[in-house]
C-alpha cells in the first residue's frame, strides 16, 4: 500500500490504462483518467466500468474520468501515458502545456513510431525535455491484471526517483513492480515480442505442437536480444520479465491481440480481415515492418521477422514460410556464448565445404 497519497494521471482509455488507473486508486492514490470519448468518460464516472475495453471489470470508484487534459494533469505527480503508438506523440503534444519538469512521465505503450524508429520514451524526452522518464513493461495481459490475478511488471528508468515512485504507486499484493535501469532494453522487449506473438498464433492455427512453440519462442528471444544489443540495450535484460516473461505470455495466450491476429492469418484470412476482426490495435503488425526494415538497414540477422514480413505484406502462405525457415541456416544457439561467425567458420572448414 502507498505510504502517502499521491496524485496519478492516466492518459488513455484502453484496457491497460484503465487497469492501471484502478490499481493506483486501490493503493490509495488520487487518480484521474483522460479519455477522448465523452460516452466512455460518462460511463466510467457513473457506472465505474469501461464497456468498450474491460466490460466485466469493476473500476475503483475513486477513479475520475475526464476529457479535459488540463483538469486531469493538474497536480499530478505521476503521469502514465497509455496511448497507442500512432497517436502517442500527438497526445503528448496536447498534454505538454499542462506538464511541468518535476512530474514523472511513464510510457506503458509497447510500440515504435515509424518516423525515425522512435520508442515512446524517446518521444517523451523529445517533446518535454524532462528528467523523470520511465517505461512500464512486462507480461501484463490487461484482462488478467483487471481480474487481480498475480502478475509482475518492470519499471525501467535511469532515474531512481521514477523507479521508486512507480513501485510505490502501483505495487500491491497482486501486482509486483520490479526495477531496471535499462530503459531501452525493457522498452524494446515490450515492442519486439509483439512480432513473435503473431508467429506463435500462426503456428497454433497451422496445428504445430509444443516443441514447435518452444523452438519459436527461444529463437525469437535470440532474435530480439540480437536486435536490441545492436540498438544499445543490455542482453541480460531479456532474461527478465520484459524479455522472456512478456514473450512467453504473448506467445501462449489467446488473450494476446497479436496472437489472435496470427491465428487468423494462419487460418487463411487476409491481414486487413484479421485486424478488422480484432477490433483493437495490434501493435505487432506495424512493428514487423519497422523492425524488418531497420534490421536490413543495420545488417542484423532476423529470419523470423523477415519471414513474418513476407507473410503479412507480400502474400507468402504461412505454411510455406515455416518450411523455408526450417531449411535456413543452422547457427549458434546463444550468440553471446558462441557467435554466429564462429559457427559459420567451422562449417566452412568441414570436409566437403569450400
Amino acid at each position: 500500500m502507498a505510504e502517502e497519497q499521491i496524485t496519478v494521471a492516466v492518459l488513455g482509455g484502453g484496457s491497460f490504462g484503465t487497469a492501471l488507473a484502478s490499481i493506483a486508486a486501490d493503493n490509495g492514490a488520487r487518480v484521474r483518467q483522460w479519455l477522448r470519448d465523452p460516452a466512455l468518460v460518462a460511463q466510467i464516472n457513473a457506472e465505474h466500468r469501461n464497456g468498450r475495453y474491460l466490460p466485466d471489470y469493476a473500476i475503483n470508484p475513486a477513479v475520475v474520468a475526464s476529457g479535459d487534459m488540463a483538469e486531469v494533469l493538474a497536480g499530478a505527480e505521476l503521469v502514465l501515458v497509455a496511448i497507442p503508438s500512432k497517436a502517442f506523440r500527438e497526445v503528448v503534444r496536447q498534454a505538454r502545456p499542462h506538464l511541468h519538469a518535476e512530474q514523472i512521465l511513464v510510457s506503458t505503450t509497447k510500440g515504435i513510431q515509424e518516423e525515425g524508429f522512435k520508442l515512446m520514451s524517446q518521444i517523451l524526452e523529445e517533446e518535454t525535455g524532462f528528467a523523470h522518464i520511465g517505461v512500464l513493461s512486462g507480461p501484463n495481459l490487461a484482462s488478467e491484471v483487471a481480474d487481480k490475478q498475480l502478475t509482475a511488471t518492470v519499471i525501467a528508468s535511469d532515474d531512481p526517483l521514477t523507479r521508486a515512485r512507480v513501485q510505490t504507486a502501483l505495487g500491491c499484493d497482486y501486482f509486483r513492480v520490479y526495477a531496471s535501469n535499462d530503459r531501452y532494453g525493457v522498452e524494446l522487449g515490450g515492442a519486439l515480442k509483439n512480432i513473435y506473438a503473431i508467429a506463435a498464433g500462426m503456428a497454433a492455427a497451422l496445428g504445430m505442437g509444443e516443441n514447435t512453440r518452444s523452438m519459436l519462442m527461444t529463437r525469437a528471444l535470440a532474435e530480439m536480444s540480437r536486435f536490441a544489443v545492436d540498438q544499445g540495450a543490455n542482453p541480460m535484460t531479456f532474461l527478465g520479465l520484459a524479455g522472456v516473461g512478456d514473450l512467453i505470455v504473448t506467445c501462449s495466450s489467446t488473450l494476446s491481440r497479436n496472437y489472435r491476429v496470427g491465428q487468423a492469418l494462419g487460418q487463411g484470412k487476409g491481414l486487413d480481415e484479421a485486424v478488422a476482426a480484432l477490433g483493437q490495435v495490434a501493435e505487432g503488425v506495424n512493428t514487423v515492418r519497422l523492425v524488418r526494415d531497420k534490421a536490413r538497414e543495420d545488417g542484423v540477422y532476423m529470419p523470423l521477422a523477415e519471414g513474418l514480413y513476407q507473410v503479412l505484406f507480400e502474400g507468402v502462405p504461412a505454411r510455406q514460410m515455416a518450411k523455408m525457415l526450417m531449411q535456413g541456416e543452422q547457427s549458434s544457439d546463444v550468440e553471446f556464448i558462441l557467435s554466429r561467425e564462429d559457427v559459420q567458420r567451422a562449417r566452412r572448414l568441414e570436409p566437403g565445404h569450400e
